[in-house]
């Protein structure tokens, strides 16, 4: 697993290097600022947005290089629950955050971000819903929401990139909290499998509570930071055309959807039901 993620974002770095050395020799500065207040034209840039395009795909686990993030989840959970929900996935969409207003209209950025994001997004939601593993069901409902990102941000417009940041706050507040607890589950039941897990909330009122403020969150349940995103995020999707009137909105809504039945998955399989007695370890009550 860390083999395969380091040749594919080290490979996307290499070509977002690339992109870098074409665009700063073309705007004639090598500061970002200069270089977004006075965007250059050419050829050459639109070569280079490609380039800088692909790092940041590659980085933030976009189709077609998302396969390396579920591969990490077999790393601890804490570093699970930091680099690879919160933090370091996030580095090729703030990236992207930063470029597209400048440079969102110029030659296949848009495109290629965007229609990017919206398969990764579908994809991730699709393939959460059919993992057993509890890492992996929350490693690809990430991806979903990276993509969901990608798509925000790509479109390059201040509303849209307002949303964007809301979600990346809520994203990172209830995914950290969801991975921890799968940790908690995992070093008390011996197992991360929903298909040998349930009932634990009637042995864990506590770690329940919890886990179900971060799992409505991510769902988008009032009045949660994560309703909050997910509003804006709808209604900026709504008012924004891309192919058609109404792409946008549907992409949107159709991740929202997802995000919903993968919370769900997430409490029902582990949570509820009724209270069993065959755990590879005799569940404790965990300490604080």
């Amino acid at each position: 697993a860390a083999i395969q993620a380091l040749l594919i974002t080290g490979g996307g770095g290499l070509a977002m290097l690339g992109g870098f050395v074409l665009l700063g020799q073309a705007a004639g500065t090598w500061s970002m600022s200069e270089l977004l207040a006075a965007p250059p034209s050419g050829t050459v840039v639109t070569v280079g947005l490609v380039l800088v395009a692909l790092g940041a795909l590659t980085k933030s686990a976009q189709a077609p290089f998302h396969s390396w993030l579920p591969g990490a989840m077999s790393a601890p959970t804490p570093i699970s629950a930091y680099l690879h929900s919160a933090t370091m996935v996030k580095a090729g969409v703030y990236l992207v955050a930063r470029f597209s207003p400048a440079f969102a209209t110029v030659g296949w950025w848009r495109w290629l971000v965007v229609g990017a994001g919206a398969v990764t997004m579908v994809i991730g939601g699709y393939r959460s819903l059919r993992q057993h593993d509890l890492k992996l069901l929350l490693a690809y409902g990430t991806v979903s929401q990276l993509g969901l990102l990608m798509v925000l941000f790509g479109v390059g417009t201040p509303d849209a990139a307002l949303a964007g940041c809301l979600v990346v706050l809520a994203h990172g507040l209830y995914k950290a909290a969801l991975f921890m607890t799968v940790g908690v589950i995992d070093h008390e039941t011996g197992t991360r499998d929903l298909r040998v897990l349930g009932g634990l909330g009637r042995r864990w009122p506590v770690v329940l509570a919890a886990a179900g403020v971060a799992a409505a969150s991510m769902a988008g349940i009032p009045p949660l930071n994560g309703f909050l995103s997910k509003e804006l995020m709808l209604e900026e999707a709504a008012h924004t055309h891309w192919l058609t009137p109404w792409a946008m909105g549907l992409l949107a809504t159709l991740g929202a959807m997802f995000s919903v039945a993968y919370s769900f998955r997430f409490l029902a399989h582990g949570f509820l039901g009724p209270v069993r007695d065959d755990y590879p370890h005799a569940p404790h009550d965990p300490g604080p």
